[in-house]
């Protein structure tokens, strides 16, 4: 049974840190029931919820504005990409990050650091948490490879051998909000908890908010673990085919529930038998708020696709005039560069000549041709992104990406009702 465990603090009494803080004494740590076997009862209304939560998130993959929302799933990923870089207070812009991610393939210059730090963790979390999912199994083993790569500069790599603890003091864990398990406990922990990310005893959004309140309360790792954490959310997601293409910012969702979140987390973690009524219903408190915030998750993902869907009509207006204008037929051939191009914008909103020839396997005219095209119609922005080079820039969606993470970071997820908080990008300009 789940139980909190008394410990005792050695002092290291040769640190050389004041009295205060080279202290021992006693503190509780506390230790999770296995999660492969515990039974859970859902209540009719709670497991309602989650059915329809899920219907959304499955519907989000067959309405309008689907694939483009698929690939601009990169761009809501950020959040965890500025955690994994530890970059406190930053948040470079849409158009920074794209620039910063076309310069993994091509030479171009005009973004800061940051944006290179961003774009990298991205690519190394789409990557990671990929592999994951393709696995026929996932193994602790897998986990810890996670941790590494979302973690590469991270000191202490695979699973923790020291007491860890959340809140309170740097140096000791007698004033800590949170003390989790034991060192010694956690493998056969970790275990467990790939054993049931293997498994399908729950439905697939229950699973994944188990799965995660179980990760965060094991804490396996000395540090990172929040990202670890959340990427396990999408791996579940996309595992059982709920979210295949990683398109939910369900991370984005629960940090601006940060208070719900935490208050969640420590209902979760109850003292006794597991079958209690007082431990049921903890576990439920959490699974509430985890199926309230992918519900909210589904809906904004929603409205991006919507966003995108009325976008694609916007530059199909903007093209046939212009094309007119020119004396052309109002829509280019199916199959043409600019038709390809205009289909692929939301996935890559930054483009050069040579990444139009590497994406749409064309020579260097057509490619070329295209984007002039699409320039002068006002769908593409021209930009010099390096000496000679020509950078096209689709602001309209570098714009959309923005305020939707404005409004992700919104407690009321509505920026005209409260402001996003200090991590959003700031406003773009008109």
């Amino acid at each position: 049974m789940a139980e909190l465990l008394e410990a005792y603090w050695e002092p290291d009494l040769s640190s050389g840190l004041v009295a205060k803080h080279r202290r021992g004494g006693r503190y509780r740590t506390y230790i999770p029931d296995s999660i492969v076997d515990r039974p859970l009862t859902v209540p009719p209304v709670l497991s309602q919820q989650a059915a329809q939560a899920e219907r959304a998130i499955r519907n989000l993959s067959s309405g309008p504005g689907a694939s483009g929302l698929a690939t601009i799933s990169r761009f809501l990923l950020r959040s965890e990409a500025i955690a994994s870089s530890m970059i406190e207070g930053i948040a470079p812009s849409p158009q920074q990050v794209a620039l910063a991610e076309l310069s993994q393939d091509e030479t171009i210059l005009g973004f800061s650091d940051q944006a290179r730090l961003v774009a990298n963790n991205i690519t190394i979390l789409r990557r990671a948490s990929q592999e994951l999912v393709d696995a026929d199994a996932v193994t602790p083993e897998d986990i810890v490879e996670l941790h590494a790569a979302l973690l590469p500069d991270e000191r202490h790599h695979g699973l923790r051998q020291v007491q860890n603890w959340i809140g309170g003091s740097n140096w000791n864990p007698l004033e800590a909000e949170f003390v989790p398990p034991p060192a010694d406990l956690v493998p056969p922990l970790v275990a467990d908890l790939a054993s049931y990310l293997n498994g399908s005893t729950h439905g697939a959004l229950l699973q994944a908010g188990i799965m995660h309140a179980q990760f965060e309360t094991i804490h396996p790792f000395t540090d990172g673990n929040g990202r670890v954490g959340r990427a396990l959310i999408h791996t579940v997601l996309a595992r059982r085919g709920l979210a295949p293409g990683a398109i939910l910012p369900v991370s984005l969702v629960l940090s601006t529930l940060s208070e719900r979140y935490v208050d969640g987390l420590t209902e979760y973690r109850y003292v006794g038998d597991p079958l209690a009524t007082t431990s049921t219903r903890g576990v439920n408190a959490w699974l509430a708020t985890f199926i309230d915030a992918t519900a909210i998750a589904a809906e904004q993902a929603a409205k991006l696709a919507a966003d995108i869907a009325e976008l694609h009509d916007s530059w199909d207006t903007r093209l046939g005039m212009h094309r007119i204008s020119q004396g052309l037929r109002e829509e280019p051939r199916a199959g043409s560069a600019v038709s390809k191009i205009l289909r692929i914008l939301p996935e890559a909103p930054v483009m050069t000549t040579s990444t139009a020839q590497r994406m749409l396997k064309i020579s260097f005219p057509p490619a070329r041709a295209a984007l002039e095209e699409l320039a002068d119609a006002g769908i593409l922005s021209r930009r010099s992104v390096d000496r000679g080079t020509t950078g096209y820039l689709a602001r309209d969606v570098l714009n959309l990406i923005g305020l939707a993470e404005r409004r992700l970071a919104s407690t009321r997820f509505d920026t005209r009702l409260s402001a996003p908080g200090p991590q959003a990008p700031a406003r773009p300009s008109d």
